[in-house]
């Protein structure tokens, strides 16, 4: 692949080795015209303390909560990350050949964990790299506010989306972050940048089917704009 460098970004371009399977794609994306994919670039640098203070800090929040040993959640974690990535082994230890890619993806599977089944952050919450896209999309996911850790928080729109055209916006060319209710009127009193550097945090994005599941957007309203861009792109192409 190759990138090609633009005023205001980047282009990806990516060759493929052979033709994508179209009817692959359309059972597990629902439509095989557009595609959305994760791209993350590999830190090789050696696992770093701070990642291993983080792990056995959120560890010791779920031992308290499920009072089960460490070890045993260390064990579990490290099996996990085993088979998520076919059979790749991963230690934190001074020593460790692990990269802080491999560390982070480590700390997602618990970070993941403790979202889905509600463990409370309590002495890692502080570690937390709430400036992580990966935790910050957690939050949105499962509503909970990503500054404090309140339940039942706001889908926060980090961009202005005017009131009269959020019914029509394409949400998914947005970012957005879970604040509670006290977090988000700051926001709005004291703005986006004063708001980032006071928290260190910035927004994410959602997938379409997370954006349907939190009521942002309607599937019908995703194949509506789909179908507009498809009509625009052929209408221009001739």
């Amino acid at each position: 692949m190759r990138v090609i460098a633009q005023r205001h970004g980047k282009d990806l371009i990516v060759h493929l080795s052979q033709e994508p399977d179209e009817d692959h794609l359309e059972t597990v994306n629902g439509q095989s015209d557009q595609v959305w994919v994760d791209l993350t670039f590999a830190d090789p640098r050696q696992a770093r303390p701070q990642q291993r203070r983080l792990f056995f800090a959120l560890l010791n929040d779920i031992a308290t909560y499920y009072v089960v040993p460490p070890d045993f959640l260390k064990t579990m974690f490290y099996t996990q990350y085993e088979f998520y990535t076919a059979g790749k082994s991963i230690s934190l230890s001074d020593a460790t050949q692990s990269s802080v890619s491999d560390a982070n993806q480590l700390l997602d599977l618990v970070i993941d964990f403790m979202f889905e089944w509600r463990v409370p952050f309590k002495r890692g919450y502080e570690l937390l790299p709430k400036d992580e896209a990966y935790y910050q999309y957690e939050c949105c996911r499962h509503r909970v506010c990503a500054i404090c850790g309140r339940e039942h928080a706001d889908i926060h729109h980090w961009d202005a989306v005017g009131t009269e055209t959020r019914k029509l916006a394409d949400h998914r060319q947005h970012q957005f972050m879970a604040l509670c209710r006290e977090h988000h009127t700051e926001f709005h009193t004291i703005g986006a940048e004063a708001f980032s550097q006071k928290f260190h945090v910035r927004p994410t994005r959602l997938k379409p089917e997370d954006l349907i599941k939190l009521g942002v957007m309607t599937q019908k309203r995703i194949n509506e704009i789909d179908r507009r861009k498809s009509n625009e792109f052929s209408s221009n192409w001739h």
